[in-house]
């Protein structure tokens, strides 16, 4: 039986195993996939377990993107770009990192029908999923991209490899089209993004990484403001469905059934 994994911390709300063992089942694959929390100290230790046939595959999310790529042979063209890797597999005996978020984002885009040629798009977060969120934004002839975090030297380091990104302190709100959460703000229900969108007008979509809750304080602001909403649910199992592709050589149907399964 292979084996598969999502790393990350925090772990707990992932449905990345839920989804995987649904796929598996569905195209007849004798594996498993689990997930597990670790800290920074044990990813050497997690990776070489690919190199000894441990472990067929892993997934990382939050907050080991980049942190796993020292351990790695080789990086995608995706991740070499975005330095940010979320899918690992072994291939002539030489560990790959990928990055599925980037396509993951981008088929989420065309599913909510938001047209982003010329829009002005404002990112809260720096780190995770935003190198990978700013490529494909680059891709869709966005006219502008300004990003927010809370740590403002992390959003200086975007800038290095994403030079025409502007840049405003937390609590900052400028002029937008979309607003997208991609910090961990959300997860518990109690979290709040406190920038004032008294004035906004309903032609914005907010947007947030988040899908487990299924709707965080932050998409529950936009829907009283009357403005387009999404969470991260599409982006999730899109960029999930690209490894699956990757690792079994099979696409995933991905349909209402898949959905209510996930009770996204």
């Amino acid at each position: 039986m292979k084996k598969y994994l999502v790393i990350g911390n925090p772990i707990e709300h992932s449905l990345s195993p839920k989804l995987h063992n649904y796929w598996f089942e569905k195209n007849n694959i004798n594996a498993n996939y689990d997930k597990r929390k670790i800290d920074k100290s044990e990813i050497k230790q997690i990776i070489s377990e690919i190199k000894d046939d441990k472990l067929d595959g892993i997934n990382v999310t939050v907050p080991f993107k980049s942190d796993v790529i020292p351990f790695l042979d080789a990086l995608s063209e995706e991740s070499q770009i975005t330095q940010s890797v979320n899918t690992i597999y072994k291939q002539d005996k030489k560990l790959i990192g990928h990055n599925t978020d980037i396509k993951g984002f981008e088929l989420s885009l065309k599913e909510i029908q938001f047209a982003l040629e010329n829009k002005t798009i404002f990112i809260l977060g720096a780190g995770g999923v935003v190198p990978s969120i700013i490529y494909a934004l680059e891709k869709l002839d966005v006219s502008k991209i300004i990003v927010s975090n809370r740590t403002k030297q992390k959003t200086e380091n975007l800038k290095k490899y994403f030079s025409n990104i502007s840049i405003v302190d937390w609590g900052d709100q400028p002029e937008f089209d979309m607003i997208i959460n991609a910090t961990s703000l959300g997860l518990n229900k109690e979290d709040n993004i406190n920038l004032n969108f008294k004035n906004i007008n309903k032609e914005k979509l907010f947007y947030d990484v988040i899908y487990n809750p299924k709707e965080t304080n932050f998409l529950r602001t936009g829907k009283n403001l009357g403005c387009k909403v999404s969470n991260g649910k599409m982006m999730f199992i899109y960029q999930a469905s690209e490894a699956f592709k990757l690792w079994h050589r099979v696409k995933p149907e991905i349909n209402e059934e898949l959905k209510k399964y996930l009770n996204l």
